[in-house]
């Protein structure tokens, strides 16, 4: 599948706008309870970034971040609260970019499941073939 380069996006008020210049490395759904609780679904679908292809082009200010313990920095817009991006706190340049952010078609599909350990109980996985991990997919 191809896409056009940049791909763009941002929050659901427009406040906070992003362009990701290279194809995106990898997606997935993570249905930690981290990702539950912050999106308020039974999963998050995440797309990785290359290194250096992503930036904020507008609405830094509005940008807040939640930095749980042991967990990578989740961005969101302190406007109108639309999740938008994870960002490692130990590498910078690894970043997660909610696939609902984006303005279109951002040219990749999840490819597995992780931490379906915790999926909840009143949303069943899906049937989709896609590889589960109990935890964290191993690298």
């Amino acid at each position: 599948m191809t896409v056009e380069l940049p791909l763009t996006g941002g929050c659901g008020c427009g406040a906070v706008r992003f362009e990701v210049d290279a194809p995106l490395l990898s997606a997935s759904y993570c249905h930690c309870t981290r990702c539950q609780r912050r999106t308020g679904t039974a999963a998050s679908p995440n797309a990785r970034t290359a290194p250096g292809s992503f930036k904020l082009v507008a609405g830094q200010e509005h940008v807040r971040a939640w930095a749980p313990a042991g967990g990578f920095e989740k961005s969101f817009c302190g406007l109108c609260g639309s999740a938008l991006f994870s960002r490692d706190p130990e590498n910078p340049e690894t970043i997660g970019v909610r696939l609902g952010a984006f303005d279109g078609d951002p040219g990749i599909r999840p490819q597995w499941h992780q931490f379906v350990a915790y999926a909840p109980p009143w949303e069943p996985l899906s049937d989709d073939g896609l590889p589960r991990y109990p935890e964290s997919r191993p690298t």
